[in-house]
């Protein structure tokens, strides 16, 4: 069976207003049946067309998992991708490096291949079924661009799939390959930039003042995410576009986020996790300003330390994240992936400080991000049937 999801149907019911009266007052002549004209929503009827014309195997397996799938799985291969950009920045230490660096470069590279080759067939297989949602549930998918916190994870399987290009060992970012797929990954971005930054400047409905929450944050990540991987490829210029789209709209939605009273805010409370992307945010900019510069400088230690700052006003309200951990949800894979890009931005510090104190906040960072993330992948393994 094919289902219609949050859709209504319009019956419009006109009645005579005149009725017969009896001949006889002992006999009673029925009324005529009111008239009932049904006109059924057209966008419905091309949809229940469409679902009847597709294979049995199709509408009895595939539908019913497409219509619980969403874009926020892709927090799953958003925390798989960061891991693996983690797990190859640790395993390949500079010359220099500190001995505790070193000693975390001793990861095998077996290791390091098999997480990756996870992320890329976990990525691939999410995307795919997004896919036959868009080509199969198109009103689900307009219900989730309409949604003021849905649309945000619009940015997420490119975001995911910019950082595998960074973290291939098939290539490196100065062949073509590389430049053909940063094209392909990063004008998704910009549009849904171009979009969504120009409702919030020009639509009332839409600005950001009304629907701004934390996952707003994924947007200006991803700008981050593309210029650090442009920066990659020497393509400076690029990156400082990508970079100030992001710092730009991140200090607008900081700020907005800042001034919200509590009472307006639109995020529930299951999604609360989401409010690690504050973490996220900050982490991500360091690290893409060290690759557009060269050096982790002053205006990369400023973002690293308003992120731990963040983590550590986070981390020390644990009853605003209770309600939320009562039971198994996708959204939990929001603790993961802010706390490696926290790890990634504190190896590139670790670097550039060279004290023991600075590489054992990176190896603390890390290995708590790792224990995390692999504790959610056992938590999903278990709860398959959870979602957002």
């Amino acid at each position: 069976m094919c289902k219609k999801h949050s859709q209504t149907t319009t019956f419009s019911i006109s009645i005579p207003t005149t009725t017969t009266m009896p001949d006889k007052p002992t006999q009673q002549t029925p009324s005529a049946p009111p008239h009932v004209q049904l006109t059924i929503n057209p966008t419905i009827t091309s949809q229940t067309t469409l679902c009847q014309k597709l294979p049995p195997l199709v509408k009895s397996i595939i539908i019913p998992v497409i219509s619980r799938f969403h874009a926020g799985y892709f927090s799953i291969t958003l925390s798989l991708c960061w891991q693996t950009l983690l797990w190859k920045t640790l395993r390949e230490p500079p010359e220099n490096a500190h001995a505790y660096r070193r000693m975390l470069g001793a990861l095998p590279s077996a290791a390091f291949i098999l997480m990756w080759s996870l992320s890329l067939f976990i990525l691939v297989s999410l995307s795919i079924l997004y896919i036959l949602k868009c080509a199969l549930l198109t009103n689900m998918v307009k219900q989730e661009y309409l949604n003021p916190i849905s649309v945000n994870y619009l940015f997420a399987p490119w975001i995911s799939w910019l950082l595998l290009l960074q973290t291939t060992p098939f290539f490196s970012p100065k062949t073509i390959y590389y430049v053909i797929f940063w094209w392909v990954f990063v004008l998704p971005i910009f549009i849904l930039d171009v979009i969504i930054y120009g409702q919030w400047l020009t639509k009332g409905k839409r600005c950001l003042s009304k629907v701004a929450n934390p996952a707003s944050q994924l947007s200006v990540i991803g700008n981050f995410v593309g210029a650090r991987a442009a920066a990659e490829m020497g393509w400076r210029e690029s990156a400082m576009v990508m970079f100030t789209l992001g710092i730009v709209h991140y200090l607008v939605v900081f700020v907005t986020l800042y001034q919200r009273l509590s009472g307006n805010s639109c995020m529930p409370v299951m999604l609360r996790p989401v409010m690690f992307l504050f973490i996220a945010a900050p982490s991500m900019g360091s690290l893409a300003w060290d690759s557009i510069s060269g050096s982790f400088d002053c205006c990369s230690k400023m973002l690293f330390y308003l992120s731990l700052f963040l983590f550590l006003s986070l981390v020390s309200r644990p009853n605003l994240f209770k309600k939320s951990m009562k039971k198994f949800n996708v959204v939990w894979w929001a603790y993961s992936y802010p706390l490696t890009v926290l790890a990634l931005a504190s190896t590139e510090y670790a670097q550039e400080m060279k004290t023991g104190v600075a590489h054992l906040l990176m190896i603390i960072l890390s290995g708590v991000s790792v224990l995390v993330s692999f504790i959610l992948m056992l938590y999903t393994a278990l709860n398959t049937s959870g979602g957002v």
